[in-house]
């Protein structure tokens, strides 16, 4: 056995999915067996089959993960939203296993569980940062809410019967108007999320911008506008319209007031993801989306 005692990890799954309990019981096993702590919060415990050298937190905050080298996250992007929230909190890595569709936060497949736990062992991984947006809603010049997203802040229409009138600024100037069904405030992380399905461009991670995408506008100029890192993207919501909502990474919304103003710029805190993989980014897309790719050659050598 390897003598690791020092070493904890955070474990956090999605319990509703028999086979994020199985992959669970996988990754505990090899880790204690290595000699590697594990931590689980006490809740989800109770639907894992764990062996009681497993600790159990009780509350579900940035603390628990206190002492943690990684936080280890078996789901789909929900999942892997949730365990973003827990690594830009704590500032403990994230290492991503996909049990769902798509998974681009994700670093791991679920076959790929006991490389999984051969990489933490012998910490054969590197940490990279991914860029956040921090949000701010204001109404008649006072701040009402603040908050945060690693993919996107969403501002869209609270009901299905009407459009929202929104203006669009960037910088501090006003750049068009339109109805629309909402618009997506992204980073290049979350390109490949709701931007992509309102017809976004993929932004590759490590290029540092903002995205303002429209989704289903009326209008002749309602293009994605790619900006500036340190660009300061603003949406305010008409006067005269019904109330909209804003989401942040589609985990947590609230209300827009007629009037209010919803200002994106760059995060002061990154998300920090565990990578155990060299390959590109091209490659990760190809995959992901099952891009057609047959009949390619390569430049000459």
């Amino acid at each position: 056995m390897t003598q690791n005692r020092a070493r904890t990890v955070f474990l956090l799954a999605h319990t509703g999915r028999p086979a994020a309990i199985r992959s669970a019981e996988l990754v505990v096993k090899g880790l204690l067996r290595e000699g590697i702590g594990v931590r689980v919060l006490e809740y989800e415990a109770a639907d894992l089959p764990l062996p009681q050298e497993v600790e159990l937190v009780s509350e579900a905050t940035p603390q628990c993960l206190e002492g943690c080298e990684l936080l280890i996250v078996l789901g789909g992007d929900g999942t892997l939203l949730r365990g973003a929230e827990f690594a830009r909190a704590s500032g403990v890595p994230m290492l991503g296993v996909n049990l769902g569709s798509v998974g681009f936060l994700a670093e791991a497949e679920r076959d790929d569980l006991d490389k999984v736990v051969d990489r933490v062992v012998t910490r054969a991984y590197e940490v990279e940062e991914r860029m956040t947006v921090d949000v701010v809603v204001h109404r008649n010049g006072d701040i009402v809410h603040t908050d945060w997203a690693l993919n996107e802040a969403a501002v869209q229409k609270a009901g299905a019967e009407k459009l929202l009138e929104v203006v669009l600024e960037i910088d501090g100037r006003p750049v068009t108007g339109f109805g629309c069904d909402g618009i997506v405030l992204s980073t290049p992380t979350g390109s490949t999320a709701y931007a992509f399905s309102a017809g976004g461009p993929v932004v590759w991670p490590e290029v540092e911008a903002l995205l303002m995408v429209p989704i289903s506008a009326h209008a002749l100029f309602a293009k994605p506008l790619v900006t500036s890192p340190d660009s300061v993207l603003a949406v305010e919501v008409l006067p005269h319209i019904p109330p909209g909502v804003l989401w942040c990474d589609g985990r947590r919304t609230v209300e827009l007031p007629a009037g209010a103003r919803v200002e994106v710029r760059r995060g002061a805190v990154p998300v920090r993801l565990a990578r155990l993989h060299h390959a590109s980014f091209t490659d990760r897309l190809v995959a992901k989306f099952a891009l057609p790719v047959s009949g390619w050659r390569g430049a000459r050598q």
